[in-house]
């Protein structure tokens, strides 16, 4: 290679390398002990909740996936964690299985005084309003002027506990998940469902439930978070470094992405796929006999009328 091509090469090789050394301590955020921890830690006991979408929950191909997820692999490619899938199960089955020292990270959740007895929390990552959703149509209303009605809520989720004791009067009943909750609602046995804001969204695109409206929040915020087992303090250290070093950029495209604008006192179902589909094809249809008779009328008027005669009347 002549001598000064081998330069260039040099150069360009130095610089890449000089551009790349941002993106490398990026992506190594931890300090030489808390590399050695997971080096001695082997891989990572990660447990899913099945079905709170869209923060993690299992997709039409059975992969779990979500907002939760998307946020776990930025932090893993920073830190380096090593993450094992465990099967996806409800949360309550999720949580003992961390009390019993089962798994070792879970994601998508709020701390609790009862699960900080065996959990440590991470900062949270995302937050979101819980609300209040009925069947469309009704006067909006409120969990403080639902005495003695039936209220569905989420059993084990933190915001069980909190609008429990808020409001003793409710007919509250225990569900394993807000799809259960929502389609309640809908069916008519329960009155109404206290969900996040994200979730309500989420479920009803998803599931396709036509006919459910917000009431409004029901003061209470989600701050979801990532979880590990309390014993092992230096894995929500690792996790939490791995959080701070996302970019800004890259978090808010990720909460864009699955969430967008968050509105609790208008969310309204979207029309049924089928019924959607309908629409377009009728119009569709509508638009094309137009072009059609448009058509028609332009080369009607085109055509040269024979001589001698006179036009139609």
């Amino acid at each position: 290679m002549p001598l000064p091509s081998l330069w260039r090469t040099l150069l360009a090789a130095a610089a890449v390398a000089l551009m790349s050394l941002p993106a490398l301590a990026q992506q190594t955020p931890l300090s030489p002990a808390q590399q050695d921890w997971l080096a001695r830690s082997g891989v990572l006991r990660v447990a899913p909740e099945r079905d709170y979408g869209p923060f993690i929950y299992l997709d039409d191909e059975g992969r779990v996936s979500g907002l939760s997820v998307e946020m776990l692999d930025l932090v893993q490619r920073r830190t380096g964690v090593a993450l094992r899938w465990m099967p996806a199960r409800p949360l309550a089955q999720q949580l003992e299985a961390a009390r019993r020292r089962e798994v070792d990270l879970l994601t998508s959740l709020r701390p609790t005084p009862q699960r900080s007895g065996y959990l440590l929390f991470t900062r949270p990552y995302v937050k979101v309003p819980a609300i209040l959703v009925q069947r469309q149509g009704l006067p909006p209303t409120s969990l403080a002027s639902m005495r003695g009605r039936s209220v569905a809520v989420g059993t084990g989720y933190a915001v069980e506990p909190v609008v429990r004791a808020a409001h003793p009067e409710v007919a509250w009943v225990g569900v394993s998940d807000d799809l259960q909750a929502l389609r309640g609602v809908l069916e008519g046995r329960f009155d109404a469902a206290v969900v996040d804001a994200a979730s309500a969204g989420f479920v009803i695109r998803h599931h396709q439930l036509a006919g459910l409206a917000g009431a409004g929040e029901v003061g209470f915020e989600y701050e979801l978070s990532f979880a590990v087992r309390s014993d092992w303090p230096e894995l929500r250290a690792i996790l939490d470094a791995g959080i701070a070093a996302v970019p800004e950029s890259e978090r808010d495209a990720l909460l864009q992405r699955w969430l967008g604008p968050l509105d609790a006192d208008t969310l309204v179902e979207r029309a049924p796929v089928a019924t959607r589909v309908g629409i377009l094809l009728l119009l569709f249809a509508v638009l094309a006999g137009a072009l059609l008779y448009a058509q028609r009328v332009r080369v009607e008027r085109a055509e040269p009328r024979p001589r001698g005669r006179r036009p139609p009347p």
